[in-house]
């Protein structure tokens, strides 16, 4: 049975309304299909209304509303989840975009966060201090859904993942009640919530830990497709070696007309794209082993670390055609070499692309059971990526994602890193929590036994 919001009385959404400080949207609205469009332009979901929250309040006001009008809720922040997991057909949407703020407390260098920032606004005020947090690859991705995620990024070899730099969370339950959670209070929540998505409330706030790193050395190196498999093999051996202060993510892809040279223009590459927080008068020997591979192009150096996160948020603006498939990875062996050849030989479009992000060094050092990430023992969290501006380009893109993933999951270590996946059924979910998901199953149901929070990838509460 649909959950259709068209059918609660006009008196009732008035008196809900008037509880909202930052309003409703319905689809009469002018403002409706504005409000409706997320990162991923092949999300088209037509929700029954938005509840716009500017506070704590504005949460827990939808959060009973939708409760006590049995209505699909789903809960909307940057907006980058590529199976457009923020939004609902027919139900009630609570977006968080109206809740931002950075506050850097410098006593003990933490930062507490709204729960609809995105990181390049964060990043633009810790970096003020000279502070970063351990995030992703896109400044405009959500502080939210990144870090219930996890939160693999430049930083995560060196500071681990975002959620092993969370140390409190503000968040509104399915009933209602709003709770702080760390180490000290609710502590199966705090546990839960690093990791296990947004399947027990909406959090309102973040707290983080703020990590000393202001300018870094990085950049992009490219090589012809044609040695991806040398290459790879060479970086399976050189990034896990190598200082925690050296990070990079290994990728397939065509060269896109901005902002490289236009001798690269749409050839396919093996790229690595680099993070280096460590001393700058020691990069240049680090980098020594990488440059003696002659890379086609080479353009790293010093900056601030906000440029590096940003570095490519122009080439992915909002309003782009995604699919994505995801695995995790122990190794690359040379069957799997082979396909990285093969599919990145293939590419269908100058946007798609491959990625395979490290996940060793302080990301490793947390043990399996500590967060709901159960693949700590894994080297990379791999993704295959689909992008075009064109809607006619969609099912080419879905269709080499699938196949790439296809062709290399049998020699995946087996789950995915949830933010990277689609809506692709209750036995992918269980096989990327493993040994955590019944914990976090109990959880669920201690918290949310009736499912509220269920537009996610979702875990079911326990029977």
């Amino acid at each position: 049975m649909k959950n259709l919001a068209k059918n609660i009385p006009s008196d009732t959404l008035k008196s809900f309304k008037s509880q909202l400080k930052g309003g409703l949207v319905l689809p009469s609205d002018a403002s409706y299909d504005e409000t409706r469009k997320v990162y991923n332009a092949m999300i088209d979901k037509r929700p029954g209304l938005f509840a716009m929250c500017k506070n704590a309040d504005d949460v827990i006001a939808a959060v009973n509303f939708g409760r006590e009008n049995n209505l699909l809720v789903a809960v909307l922040g940057g907006g980058h989840n590529g199976g457009g997991l923020g939004l609902c057909d027919d139900g009630l949407v609570i977006d968080l975009s109206g809740i931002k703020f950075v506050d850097v407390d410098t006593t003990d260098n933490t930062v507490k966060v709204g729960g609809g920032n995105l990181w390049s606004e964060v990043d633009s005020a810790t970096h003020e201090y000279g502070l970063a947090i351990p995030s992703g690859m896109v400044s405009s991705t959500g502080v939210g859904g990144l870090t219930l995620g996890g939160g693999v990024g430049y930083l995560s070899r060196k500071y681990g993942l975002t959620i092993d730099n969370l140390l409190e969370a503000e968040m509104v339950l399915a009933d209602g009640s709003f709770v702080t959670v760390n180490a000290k209070e609710n502590t199966d929540l705090f546990w839960a919530i690093r990791g296990g998505g947004g399947n027990f409330g909406v959090v309102t706030s973040f707290k983080f830990q703020g990590r000393p790193v202001k300018m870094i050395t990085g950049g992009p190196t490219l090589w012809p497709i044609e040695r991806v498999e040398e290459i790879m093999e060479w970086y399976d051996t050189f990034i896990h070696e190598a200082s925690e202060d050296l990070s990079g993510f290994i990728a397939t892809m065509i060269i896109p007309e901005s902002p490289f040279p236009e001798e690269l223009h749409h050839k396919k590459f093996c790229a690595i794209v680099w993070c280096y927080t460590g001393d700058p008068d020691k990069f240049t020997a680090l980098f020594k082993p990488v440059l003696a591979l002659n890379p086609v192009f080479a353009h790293v150096g010093e900056m601030p670390y906000p440029s590096l996160q940003g570095m490519f948020d122009g080439l992915l603006p909002t309003g782009l055609q995604w699919y994505w498939r995801a695995d995790f990875f122990n190794d690359l062996t040379p069957e799997i070499r082979a396909e990285h050849l093969k599919y990145g030989s293939t590419i269908p479009t100058p946007l798609s692309q491959m990625h395979l992000y490290p996940i060793t060094g302080a990301a490793s050092s947390v043990g399996a059971e500590e967060t709901p990430w159960a693949y700590r023992d894994a080297k990379y969290a791999g993704v295959y990526i689909g992008v075009s501006a064109d809607p006619d380009d969609a099912e080419k893109i879905t269709e080499w994602c699938k196949a790439y993933q296809e062709a290399l999951h049998p020699f995946s270590a087996g789950g995915a890193y949830s933010n990277f996946m689609m809506d692709e059924g209750q036995e992918r979910i269980k096989a990327s929590y493993k040994h955590n998901y019944e914990r976090l199953a109990n959880i669920k149901k201690t918290y949310d036994p009736e499912n509220l929070f269920r537009v996610n990838q979702n875990i079911k509460p326990s029977s």
